[in-house]
């Protein structure tokens, strides 16, 4: 009798445990009934498509100024390329992070914006006249880098860049270059919001599914790692050593500008601050959002809101970005350690975002970090 007690007792133990795990381990256990779908709406029709259609319409810009200074390529015409080209890359910041749909299949973000951008061959295929944007191996000699160097790096002075246009042994295959990579932005930018206009806008607010292959699921991946990767490390981290053994001042975005840095991380930084709180693109108003979703589930870090706690951190971060001057490769050279501090700053909110929201969300982080952070 006393083994029968002792039997019975552990089987009671052992199916309370058993009960236990499985109620943990089930996410359809939670009451997730957030609408999922009216948040990818607003994404899509609130930030997304008004972010890509503002974009498009500078790059439209620059495409024609282009073909101005390449008719007359004069330091006014130059000037103005200029002017419109550094419009277009600060709108450029407000759709990097959505390669998503179409952008991720023709590898928008990286054949637009990967730096530094490679000098030597850029040269050797102006000489050559023989080049292939398509190719993964020519990132690094398009997109908006490769035209801070053909607009800004060619020469010191402004008279002097534009006798490569016009003097030079080579000028047409100098102003060959400047269109097709002008051109080129142009068409990828097109080509993905006709995509997002065509039909794709639908399909990505119909993918509701709580899974690895739902809309949410990937865009939360993709802003994640655009931050991470793309905003912290290419914008601060790489530059100012973090992941190096010494400073790279060479790797700061718009190496050849030198003055629009700073720029450029601001811009990025609100975008990001913008679409977590799912802030339309042309207004004040908002929309369901990752912070609406956080709120939602009433999801709380230390005693506080975790969305009140990301946007915190977001504005701290703004403000030590703040503190840098305008041009990174004095900041670098002079005091990198405010690009460390804002590094810091920064990293705080891939902790807050990449740990902590992706927790709440049951969404798993589809990429490998290998950056040692």
């Amino acid at each position: 009798m006393k083994f029968l007690k002792i039997g019975i007792l552990l089987a009671i133990v052992a199916a309370s445990i058993a009960a236990c795990s499985s109620d943990s381990d089930s996410p359809e256990e939670t009451n997730d009934t957030f609408d999922r779908g009216a948040m990818l709406a607003n994404w899509a029709d609130n930030i997304i498509i008004p972010a890509y259609s503002s974009f498009n319409s500078k790059v439209v810009e620059m495409e024609s100024a282009t073909t101005i200074f390449n008719a007359m390529p004069t330091v006014e015409n130059l000037q103005s390329l200029r002017s419109v080209w550094k419009e277009a890359y600060v709108s450029f910041q407000n759709v990097s992070m959505f390669e998503i749909g179409k952008a991720e299949e023709v590898r928008f973000r990286n054949r637009l914006n990967v730096y530094p951008t490679n000098v030597a061959q850029i040269e050797d295929f102006i000489a050559t006249g023989n080049y292939d944007f398509a190719l993964p191996s020519t990132i690094d000699k398009q997109g908006f880098p490769a035209l801070d160097y053909m607009l800004n790096g060619l020469a010191e002075t402004d008279a002097e860049i534009v006798t490569f246009y016009t003097l030079n042994s080579n000028a047409e295959g100098y102003k060959n270059y400047l269109k097709t990579l002008s051109q080129t932005i142009s068409s990828l930018s097109n080509e993905v919001l006709t995509s997002w206009t065509g039909g794709y806008r639908d399909t990505f607010v119909a993918n509701t599914s709580s899974s690895a292959s739902g809309a949410v699921d990937k865009l939360t991946n993709d802003y994640i790692f655009y931050f991470e990767k793309a905003l912290r490390a290419g914008k601060v981290g790489i530059p100012a050593g973090i992941f190096s053994s010494g400073t790279l001042p060479q790797n700061v975005e718009a190496f050849y500008k030198k003055d629009i840095s700073k720029e450029l991380l601001l811009e990025a930084i609100d975008a990001s601050v913008n679409f977590f709180n799912g802030r339309s693109f042309n207004g004040n108003s908002t929309g369901q959002s990752f912070k609406t979703y956080l709120d939602y589930l009433n999801t709380i870090k230390n005693g506080e809101n975790l969305s009140a706690l990301i946007n915190n951190q977001f504005a701290v971060a703004k403000n030590k970005a703040n503190e840098l001057n305008v041009n990174f490769i004095q900041q670098i050279e002079t005091d990198n350690t405010k690009m460390l501090a804002s590094y810091d700053e920064l990293q705080r909110l891939v902790v807050l975002m990449k740990v902590d929201m992706v927790q709440a969300f049951d969404v798993t982080i589809d990429y490998v970090d290998a950056d040692g952070d």
